[in-house]
Order: structure tokens, then C-alpha cells, then sequence
């Protein structure tokens, strides 16, 4: 592990945190172990997408979850509500869905004394966890709706503002196949989520242990593991990981690196990316080193833990050109060939 010149982890972490602190992140390395585990139980493989689903609640962040159907990312959201104890609600987006289909909306209602008042009810973006399956079919004002709720954490109708419970997650569905019919997110909105979370195909055995555990009985109920209360807790333990100096210059260094127009972009960059990430790229890449760090009892962020994110973080902030795409270079390609050549330069001492 990279380490800066002249410091000793041990004594920036003691000084850094707190015993209490220490403790606590030593309980959420078991909590998510135990998560893991949990989740196990109904979810085969997806050990490295449990994961990034733990980083991105913690870091009190949203994902965006990219597979073809059938890969469970509905059964894997609803039960991670479960083990977490967390209201669970899911919208199926479609092209003739409403802002106020996700946001509720005033109605008239008569009261006892028989005068009639208007009274607010709330839609489905008042839970814990909201799952917006196949964002990308909706129309734009209602994508924008979403955006709001994401960014500023309450909703407004007819001027009106309501606070949304706490902890909030949106974690968005995208079909990378099916594109007929669909809304593309801007760029905005995609700048909203932390990660983009990409599911794969399970292997063989995986899909044969699929098979024998989907087609008998009924899915077994998991235990709950944590409170909201809890959970919000941790949320603030996980801004107080310590960071060290060169980390905060290797992120920005990569970030940076990612816009073709900056002086330290690569030239092979240039004709594969016409726009980089910006500085919410930098945070974020900095709060998943965090969370990822105390997720795995560290009491500082490590270069690893930088790296092992920067792809989540990055590769949905790259415009790729269509020289890039005619030569078959994805946006994660770039990101992967960025972190190791800024890896190896003298950014770290």
C-alpha cells in the first residue's frame, strides 16, 4: 500500500479517530459481512454488485443499475430493504408516467364538519429505497422530478415542499439492449448517480444453483440486520474516515486526466473522448474511498479503495466519440487504462 513520505498510518489513525469511532467501524465491518451473507441466501454470485450497493448506501449516494433482464436487480434491491429494514417501493417507468405519479399530489377531500380541503398524498418517492425500474422509458419532466428528489432530498408540488424520509436511495434500472421507446438520461441527471453499477451474466454453476433454489419452494424471509436509525449513523462515521493528502491528489488528478481538453489529458485519450467528468466525479470518487475502506474495517483510505471505485464512479461521466465506438473502446476501457498509467506516476509522494 502506497503510504505518503514520512507518516505512520498507525499514528494518523489514532489521532485521526476517535476509540468510539474505531469500534463503530469495526460493527459495520461485521454488519456488512454479515449483509453479504444474508443476501446470499436469495442472491447467487453479484458478490462484487452487494458491494457497490453497500458503498453507494453508506455514502449516501444513488446507482444506477445496468443488465439485461432476468439478472434478479429487482429481487436484489427489494431484499436489501429486507435485511435492512428499510420502506421498499418500486416504479415501473413508462412513456405516459407522471411527475406526479412519483411525487403524489394534492387532492380534494371531504372533512368531517363537511367543508372540503385539500389534502397531500404522497406517491411512491416517499420510502427508504426507491427502485426506478427502466428509468430511461419516462418522459423528461418526469426524469426531472426524480432529479430533484435525488439531489435535494424532498419533493415540491404546487409549491409546496415535503422532506423525504431518511435514509433515501434511488437505485435506477436501465435495459443496455431495448433503447426503442426510451428517454436517454442527460447528462445531468446521470451526474446524480454515484456509481453505475453493471451486471453481468452468473457463470455455470451459478446459473445451475439458480435453478435448484428458484424452482421449489418460496424464497426464505431474511433477518433484518439494521435500523434506519443505524444505518444514518454510519452515514456520518463514513465522512470522518481520515483521507490521506496524496489520495485527494491522485482523484483529481484522474478526474482531470478524463478531459481531453485539460493539459494533463493523454493524447491517446483525445480522439476516444470528446467531454470528461467534473467535480462531482471527485467527490464521489472520494466518499466511495471512504465507504469502501470502512466497509472493510480500514481507518483510512487507501489507494486501493480509490481505485477499485474509480470505474463505478467514472465510466457513466465519459462521452466516448464514435471513433472510440467504432473501434469498440468503451468508457470503462478509458477508465481502467487512466488509473493504472496515473497509478504509476509521481502524483503519490
Amino acid at each position: 500500500m502506497n503510504q505518503p513520505s514520512g507518516q505512520n498510518p498507525s499514528e494518523e489513525d489514532s489521532n485521526s479517530l476517535s476509540s468510539d469511532d474505531v469500534s463503530r467501524i469495526e460493527r459495520l465491518r461485521e454488519c456488512h459481512d454479515r449483509l453479504k451473507r444474508e443476501l446470499g441466501r436469495v442472491i447467487v454470485g453479484q458478490q462484487s454488485v452487494i458491494e457497490q450497493l453497500a458503498i453507494v448506501l453508506f455514502a449516501r449516494g444513488h446507482g444506477l443499475l445496468m443488465g439485461v433482464p432476468g439478472l434478479a436487480k429487482t429481487l436484489l434491491v427489494s431484499k436489501l430493504s429486507e435485511t435492512l429494514s428499510l420502506g421498499f417501493s418500486r416504479v415501473q417507468f413508462t412513456p405516459d408516467l407522471m411527475p406526479m405519479d412519483i411525487t403524489g399530489t394534492d387532492i380534494l377531500q371531504d372533512t368531517p364538519d363537511g367543508r372540503r380541503e385539500f389534502k397531500f398524498v404522497h406517491g411512491p418517492i416517499f420510502s427508504n429505497i426507491v427502485l426506478a425500474d427502466e428509468i430511461n422509458r419516462a418522459p423528461p419532466k418526469t426524469q426531472a422530478a426524480l432529479l430533484e428528489a435525488m439531489q435535494e432530498r424532498r419533493v415540491t408540488v404546487l409549491g409546496t415542499s415535503y422532506e423525504l424520509e431518511q435514509p433515501f436511495l434511488v437505485l435506477a434500472t436501465q435495459n443496455p439492449v431495448e433503447q426503442e421507446g426510451t428517454y436517454p438520461l442527460p447528462e445531468a441527471q446521470l451526474d446524480r448517480f454515484m456509481f453505475l453499477i453493471e451486471l453481468t451474466y452468473p457463470s455455470e454453476e451459478e446459473e445451475i444453483q439458480i435453478a435448484r433454489s428458484t424452482t421449489g419452494d418460496d424464497l426464505v424471509t431474511l433477518d433484518a440486520l439494521m435500523s434506519g436509525e443505524e444505518i444514518m449513523e454510519y452515514q456520518q462515521l463514513v465522512r470522518r474516515i481520515p483521507v490521506p493528502d496524496h489520495i485527494y491528489r491522485y482523484a483529481v488528478r484522474l478526474v482531470r486526466k478524463t478531459r481531453p481538453q485539460d493539459e494533463v489529458s493523454p493524447d491517446w485519450m483525445k480522439s476516444l473522448v470528446s467531454w470528461g467528468a467534473g467535480p462531482r466525479a471527485i467527490q464521489y470518487l472520494i466518499l466511495g474511498g471512504k465507504t469502501r475502506a470502512a466497509l472493510s474495517g480500514q481507518y483510512m483510505v487507501r489507494l486501493e479503495d480509490v481505485q477499485a471505485v474509480a470505474e463505478s464512479v467514472l465510466s457513466h461521466r465519459l462521452i466516448t466519440t464514435f471513433a472510440a465506438q467504432s473501434e469498440g473502446v468503451s468508457a470503462r476501457d478509458v477508465v481502467r487504462r487512466l488509473v493504472e498509467e496515473t497509478a504509476k506516476e509521481g502524483v503519490l509522494g
